[in-house]
């Protein structure tokens, strides 16, 4: 392996966010450049392969298996370009020794035996990978100013920021992840963001001769956009339940005029909730993923509907139905509110005008049955 010359530089690479789900957060990489070796490279902990064996299957199972990725830059800028997301350089102030450390350490990681991790979106990912190597390599001389993270947010509240909530993608991660995601995020936590990995670092220190040096050299603007904002989707979940909670009442009011019950939607809503309650109960029970357990989601999304939706077929269902309801009821209408308003788990705001659909309903259901 060669030697980095004196005129070689260690930059982090922190990218805007893309306009995937996956691209929501930005991206952070580290690039390692000597003029002398002809030498421009970016290693990106980022990378996915599709052509894995089993890949959606252990995915779904939490086992993600990510891999760094050693590659030319200019393909990185190349990308980010024609994506029209923006790119900042922190030029790392390191001595020679220094950033062959970084050169050793992740030429090593590049090698196919190392190259792949266990990816945790929020605990091991593209952006805590690099946090962590500058703390390895650096050790001791290292002075992380955690402390300019000052916020009090949760890890959830943080990818509400990055995520807009009145998209499918935010309602869906709210709905599958439990409470792990409400407790405080500490500084470290909260650079699970390429924006927080940039500011920290932006503003820690490295110590030379008992004096601290700004661990930042110097900064470039490699590529220039306006950052991509996230936007509330047109037919995200506030117009889709809106609207599904309009044709509930219309239903409910018809029913209760005519004395009746339309056994479709008592079906259609038992069993939609049941499905999601089934799914929460296996992301939380089966699966590796370690956001998913104590999901309090399941209050309204309640597995054992998946059972009584078919009870609710039938013209007279059984006696013990109404005090199911009665149950179902007390989980919403109470319970729910309880965990939510403590914030004990914080629920999508969008999800109130599903709860107000379901009272509604099983109000209804409650006092005809």
């Amino acid at each position: 392996m060669s030697k980095l010359s004196v005129y070689s530089d260690v930059s982090i690479i922190t990218s805007g966010p893309g306009e995937e789900l996956y691209e929501k957060f930005g991206h952070t990489a580290i690039r390692i450049k000597d003029p002398l070796l002809k030498l421009d490279l970016i290693y990106n902990y980022g990378i996915f392969d599709f052509s894995a064996p089993n890949f959606y299957l252990k995915f779904i199972k939490g086992f993600m298996n990510y891999k760094l990725a050693r590659y030319d830059f200019y393909r990185a800028l190349k990308i980010a370009n024609n994506e029209e997301r923006w790119v900042k350089e922190q030029v790392l102030n390191l001595t020679t020794e220094e950033k062959n450390a970084f050169f050793y350490f992740l030429e090593s990681n590049a090698e196919t035996k190392n190259a792949s991790y266990s990816y945790d979106p929020y605990f091991n990912n593209c952006a805590t990978k690099p946090r962590d190597i500058i703390k390895e390599v650096l050790g001791n001389k290292l002075a992380f100013a955690s402390d300019s993270i000052t916020h009090k947010k949760s890890l959830r509240q943080l990818m509400n920021v990055e995520i807009h909530t009145n998209t499918w993608g935010n309602f869906g991660i709210n709905i599958a992840l439990g409470n792990k995601l409400d407790k405080i995020a500490t500084a470290e936590q909260a650079m699970y963001l390429p924006d927080y990995v940039y500011k920290v670092v932006q503003v820690s220190n490295i110590k030379r001769d008992d004096t601290n040096t700004p661990l930042v050299k110097k900064v470039n603007h490699l590529i220039q956009f306006d950052e991509k904002k996230s936007k509330a989707s047109y037919y995200g979940p506030f117009s889709i339940f809106s609207f599904l909670l309009l044709i509930s009442i219309y239903i409910t009011y018809k029913d209760y005029v005519n004395k009746k019950r339309t056994k479709y939607l008592d079906f259609i809503l038992f069993f939609i909730t049941g499905i999601i309650g089934m799914l929460i109960a296996f992301l939380w029970l089966f699966t590796n993923h370690s956001t998913a357990p104590n999901n309090f989601n399941f209050l309204w999304a309640f597995a054992p509907n998946l059972f009584v939706s078919f009870y609710m077929f039938k013209e007279n269902p059984p006696k013990w139905i109404s005090k199911y309801i009665l149950i179902l009821l007390v989980l919403i209408i109470i319970i729910a509110p309880i965990i939510w308003v403590s914030g004990i788990q914080l629920f999508s705001p969008y999800l109130s005008i599903l709860l107000l659909l379901l009272s509604i309903r099983y109000l209804y259901l409650y006092k005809k049955l």
